[in-house]
């Protein structure tokens, strides 16, 4: 059983060893671009508060939906134009925010769900997530 992918970016290019510290991982994150923001879904949690075990399907379908994110990073140019946030940035780097279930671009990051949303997307900063969830 083969425990390394290597990969390449293009035609030439020196193959390369996916990162396996949590350092490394962190260099693979996208940085977001303009006015997009790049944030980290919560993890759903496992059980109910009485102690019963959610299946896998409520606990994909909790994470997938949920209205909350986790700003991770603000591209340059999010939150510029001042006409349409007079007011200034909405968010900043490190708070949880709710926006409209299934927002924005998904992807996978070893294994971490992660969303590329517009600045315009996020409705509210909250301080504390927990016991937030999609009605």
């Amino acid at each position: 059983m083969m425990s390394e992918l290597f990969i390449a970016s293009h035609e030439g290019a020196e193959p390369t060893v996916l990162p396996t510290l949590a350092e490394q991982k962190a260099k693979q994150l996208p940085e977001p671009v303009t006015y997009h923001l790049l944030c980290a879904l919560p993890e759903a949690e496992e059980e109910y508060e009485s102690g019963i075990v959610k299946s896998g399907q409520t606990v994909h379908f909790e994470e997938v939906m949920s209205p909350v994110l986790f700003v991770v990073k603000i591209g340059p140019d999010a939150y510029a134009d001042k006409s349409r946030f007079p007011s200034g940035p909405s968010c900043k780097v490190g708070d949880f925010v709710l926006v409209r279930p299934n927002s924005g671009t998904r992807i996978k990051i070893h294994g971490q769900e992660m969303r590329i949303i517009n600045d315009d997307s996020v409705e509210a900063v909250v301080e504390d997530p927990r016991g937030i969830s999609r009605v």
